[in-house]
């Protein structure tokens, strides 16, 4: 039997069949042959068999020739075979048996390369029919005169272990180990047996209490001291063992930390990073409950840390930064005046940059934000669009915290006369946050941004601040209806719902400051509003335009209500996050910033976990058992759809109380195409006393009632009918692209109910040219990943597709090559799902 990973040989490539029989006959005829230049012949032969195994051809066949051609004293033809052996062995145990005789005669040979290799590879074979043969040569291993089978013997105990730690233990090998540990005079055995013994007395933890004992054991005073008065015989693999042992030692007085951190001083100045990221680790958690000992680390720290960021590659920076920004988050004032150490330089990689610009931002200070801020402005002209991009964020932040704002402000400002579209995109949004945070700019900042043209801004994130600088600082901005207006004609070519959504309140808020202008735009915006497709945008008309029937007063009070100044901006990371990453120190959790338990636990990859639930669905078919689920749920979703519709029916057989609400009814949104013409057109019931805006004009006087407008059409987006892409490179991508939109979407009853087969949704989908690539999940959720590629380009948009029967929902991320048409995508994706099953 083949390994399940093999394929099938490429065109290029030899099909295997006679070539294996070739070499077969000629590895038969070298067996037992003992002339001359055999050994070169067969180098040759084993050569081409581990080519042909590692381009995927099945070569098993010629398992017991290589056996027999391996009975020779040449070590490069028994590294060769003990390879071969390995890789097939785990996938044919019965073939395994015949490898046991010759690895266990190799395991008693005169050479202790020989004997060390071919008890690496009995122990590698990992076939538990075969534990019995490993007790014997691995307790000859432990005691062996070579310190180099030693040190297989002290590793083969823990592979051991894992294929049955009953055997392991009751061979008494735990014990074996630990004598090893304590007298071996060759450092290497020391750590490999200590780095064993750790293993397994953590696997063996949970279920043995002599184990913990025995763990504990290994945390007594005189191991540790053993341990750290020869650290320097051991390599940097072992010194980092050693260190994060002592970590877990708990000194029972002060005397007894400042000895272990006297002896491992010298580690601070060693070359190899996760030396001195292992030390520091261990003298953070040593000085936690001593003020003034702690801090006096954090300045030893110092230079060692900045030190290691000018050293080795870009990787080995990037790792010891996401450390020092850790600590800098901990302790602002420690890097303070060494700012300039995180200037960046020309030739290095954006994520080593980006990182350096965040520590830019923490250590910003009022003795050195005027140094740090001119450098980022010179960062602002980079050729670099993302790193410009960065800098002026790192801007922004700076004058967020409060320091020198007045100089921050005014070099802003500056930006916005580059006349540079991603410059004055980002400055845009950065501009708005500050307003938020200091009113008292918006006279100077609002001169310079009624400058700017909104035709010349694409980006939906700025338009949308625009925008929202147009409604807020309506009063001040002579032109501001005019331009609002012209962005409500426009209606129809914006594809982001976060525009729309602020084009509805700024319009809003400008109707309240100066309604006689603003007239006209109000009821156009509303139109539109209410006739959009995207849920958001249309209950947010909705509820603006039945606040308006309501109570004037009350929908001033809602909209354009007295506002006070944003005195902090929320955190993106919680305090106890951020502990529990210091905890985490020297480890992968500081690189991703965040515990290991949200990168290591399924628990926490979200409903589904992609790597192994991507394996478990039908590709691009609906599999038997998520038809039958369907069906089950099927009377259910019928009887939730006769609901709705008697409720449908109840509504629009009373439209007056219906609509005289403030609040708006969620199963509405079902038959948003039945009722949409009645809805627009509906009036307002007269009041007795005709509502009256806070400037005293008459809002009915005003022409507010909505008439008919065509619904706009979906944003243009072409696809490509016939996409191709297969599931290994959907995975690949998925994992790689950050998620560009994250959305709820409301689905109608009658698409719910179709799910009961999901082929019809597949070919519905495929009709809009988005194809399913894997289906599955169980009632009442439904997963599904869809792509789609653009017409005449090779850029791809992602989907995973939540839908949940019983509240008819479906949960959207999506993720895309180009980021900027995410939102257009989106919005043929939603007008897709929302029309299946209405047909």
């Amino acid at each position: 039997m083949a390994p399940p990973y093999q394929r099938s040989p490429s065109p290029s490539q030899p099909s295997g069949k006679g070539e294996v029989s070739d070499v077969k006959s000629q590895l038969r005829q070298l067996a037992g042959s003992r002339a001359p230049g055999t050994d070169d012949s067969k180098r040759d032969l084993f050569k081409k068999v581990l080519s042909y195994m590692t381009v995927g051809i099945d070569v098993s066949s010629v398992f017991s020739d290589m056996v027999m051609c391996s009975a020779t004293s040449d070590i490069v033809l028994k590294k060769m075979c003990y390879l071969y052996v390995g890789n097939y062995a785990k996938y044919n145990p019965d073939l395994a048996l015949l490898t046991i005789n010759f690895l266990q005669r190799d395991c008693k040979d005169e050479d202790p390369m020989i004997r060390g290799l071919a008890l690496r590879s009995l122990c590698t074979l990992r076939v538990p029919n075969l534990v019995e043969y490993l007790v014997g040569p691995l307790g000859s291993g432990l005691k062996d005169k070579s310190g180099y089978v030693r040190m297989v013997a002290s590793i083969g105990v823990v592979k051991l272990y894992h294929i049955s730690a009953s055997t392991c233990v009751d061979a008494d090998f735990p014990a074996m180990l630990k004598h090893l540990m304590l007298h071996d005079q060759d450092a290497q055995v020391v750590a490999n047996c200590l780095f064993s013994l750790q293993e397994i007395w953590t696997l063996e933890a949970n279920t043995s209490e002599e184990a913990s004992s025995e763990r504990e054991a290994l945390l007594s005073k005189p191991v540790i001291y053993y341990f750290l008065n020869r650290i320097k015989d051991f390599n940097e693999w072992a010194q980092c063992i050693i260190l994060e042992m002592v970590s877990k030692y708990v000194p029972p007085d002060s005397n007894e930390i400042f000895d272990i951190m006297n002896l491992l001083e010298d580690r601070l100045q060693h070359a190899n990073g996760a030396i001195v990221l292992a030390t520091i680790k261990l003298f953070l958690q040593l000085t936690l409950d001593m003020t003034d000992v702690h801090q006096q680390v954090y300045e030893r720290i110092k230079a060692p840390l900045l030190t290691q960021v000018s050293l080795g590659s870009p990787e080995q920076s990037f790792a010891v930064l996401s450390h020092l920004h850790l600590l800098v988050m901990r302790a602002p004032m420690l890097f303070s005046t060494a700012y300039k150490h995180f200037y960046c330089h020309y030739n290095e990689p954006f994520y080593v940059k980006k990182l350096k610009l965040e520590m830019l931002t923490a250590v910003a200070n009022e003795s050195n934000t005027y140094e740090i801020v001119t450098e980022l402005c010179e960062y602002a002209a980079n050729v670099d669009i993302p790193m410009a991009r960065e800098s002026i964020r790192a801007v922004g932040k700076i004058a967020l915290q409060q320091y020198d704002v007045n100089a921050i402000v005014d070099r802003l400002l500056q930006f916005l006369e580059m006349e540079k579209d991603h410059v004055t995109a980002e400055t845009l949004v950065l501009v708005k946050d500050l307003l938020r945070k200091y009113p008292q700019w918006s006279h100077d900042c609002i001169a310079v941004v009624g400058n700017i043209s909104s035709k010349n801004i694409q980006e939906p994130k700025a338009k949308a601040a625009l925008i929202w600088m147009l409604g807020e600082y309506a009063q001040d901005m002579q032109d501001a209806p005019y331009v609002l207006e012209s962005l409500v004609e426009k209606w129809e070519d914006e594809c982001s719902a976060e525009v729309r959504l602020h084009l509805l309140t700024s319009v809003m808020k400008c109707f309240f400051r100066r309604p006689p202008e603003t007239q006209q735009v109000l009821r156009a915006v509303l139109a539109a509003g209410i006739a959009d497709f995207h849920q958001d945008v249309h209950d947010r008309a909705l509820f603006y335009y039945r606040l308006l029937q309501h109570n004037v007063s009350v929908a001033e009070g809602v909209v354009n209500p007295p506002k006070q100044a944003v005195s902090v901006f929320a955190d993106t990371q919680s305090s106890e996050i951020k502990d529990r990453i210091f905890d985490e120190f020297n480890s992968l959790s500081v690189v991703y910033k965040k515990p290991s338990y949200m990168f290591t636990d399924k628990e926490y990859r979200g409903p589904f976990a992609f790597s192994e639930e991507f394996g478990n669905m039908s590709i691009g078919v609906e599999s038997e058992e998520t038809a039958a689920s369907s069906q089950r749920v099927e009377a259910s979703d019928k009887e939730l759809l006769l609901n709705t519709s008697e409720k449908e029916d109840k509504v629009l057989s009373n439209n007056g109380p219906a609509y005289s609400a403030p609040a708006y009814d969620g199963y509405l949104d079902t038959a948003a195409s039945q009722v949409q013409s009645d809805l627009v057109s509906l009036e307002p019931p007269l009041p007795s006393h005709p509502p009256k805006t806070s400037s005293g004009i008459d809002l009915l006087s005003l022409g507010l009632s909505i008439k008919p407008t065509p619904a706009p059409t979906a944003p243009t987006l072409k696809l490509n009918a016939k996409p191709v892409l297969d599931p290994n490179t959907f995975q690949q991508k998925w994992r790689q692209l950050q998620v560009s939109v994250s959305q709820e979407i409301s689905i109608s009853p009658q698409g719910v109910a179709a799910l009961a087969n999901l082929q019809s949704l597949l070919r519905h989908m495929q009709g809009h040219s988005i194809q399913c690539i894997a289906s599955g999940g169980q009632s009442p959720n439904y997963k599904f990943f869809f792509f789609a590629q653009k017409s005449e380009e090779s850029s791809l948009f992602l989907v995973e597709c939540i839908i949940n029967s019983l509240t008819c929902k479906a949960q959207l991320k999506i993720k895309a090559d180009d980021e900027s048409s995410s939102q257009a995508f989106s919005t043929v994706f939603q007008s897709a799902l929302s029309s299946y099953g209405t047909s």
